[in-house]
Formats: structure tokens, sequence, C-alpha cells
């Protein structure tokens, strides 16, 4: 058994499987995932796990370079966006509308789907590298 990291197995297979500028979705229980995109659906019964525990723990183990965000986080859920700017304090975030946002969750490699039940908790990390 792994002694720290992300424990999900899956969740570590995309995360070793990623290259630089690749990305992967962490959404709410609501957020549609499109057809063909491999879905680690982590949702046990609304809000658990939250979106925020979840993003933690794959950001602990994931060099990010960039966050994509839809703009309607900012009035919608200013809780949520609060935490994202203080955890992504040092890193570049995009903002666009939430209709391209799901447009370009298509081309992620995976979707992670948390309990999460508040409008708009959902991003796109953009991986880095660690040299």
């Amino acid at each position: 058994m792994k002694k720290h990291g992300m424990l999900n197995s899956h969740i570590s297979k995309v995360l070793t499987d990623l290259g630089h500028t690749d990305t992967i979705v962490i959404g709410d229980a609501g957020l549609p995932v499109p057809a063909g995109l491999p879905k680690i659906d982590l949702s046990v019964s609304i809000g658990l796990p939250s979106f925020q525990d979840v993003l933690k723990a794959v950001t602990a183990d994931m060099v990010v370079e960039k966050v994509t965000l839809a703009n309607e986080i900012q009035t919608n859920n200013p809780e949520t966006h609060l935490f994202l700017n203080h955890h992504f304090k040092d890193l570049s975030i995009e903002y666009i509308n939430h209709k391209t946002f799901k447009e370009q969750i298509k081309n992620a490699k995976v979707m992670i789907r948390t309990g999460e039940a508040t409008p708009y908790a959902n991003c796109i990390l953009h991986a880095g590298v660690i040299f």
C-alpha cells in the first residue's frame, strides 16, 4: 500500500500519465460529462466529497501550471472562488464563460466528479512539469 500521496488508483494513474499542458477537470455533481470523456466518479452523496477536499488532494500530487474557471463562479459562488484564488495564488487563472468551459472540458484526459452541490464549483487544471 502507498504510504502517502494520492491513494485513489484511478486518479494516481491519470496523474502519472499526464504530460505538460494536458488537462483534467474537477467538477461538481451537476457538471455534464461529455460523451467519450473518462469519468472518475467520487460522489457519495450531496456534498461528499467536497470540491475543495478533492482539489486539495489532487493538487498535492499534481504540478499545475494554469487553472481555468467559468466567469460565473465569481458572482454565483464567491466562497469557492475565494478558496480557488487563495489555493492558486501563485498561478495564472483564466476565466471563460460557462458555455466555453463546457466545450473545453471535451479535450481533458479525465473528469473527476465530486459530490459538490454549489454552483460553478468546477475547474480545468493544466499540467505543468517538475523541472
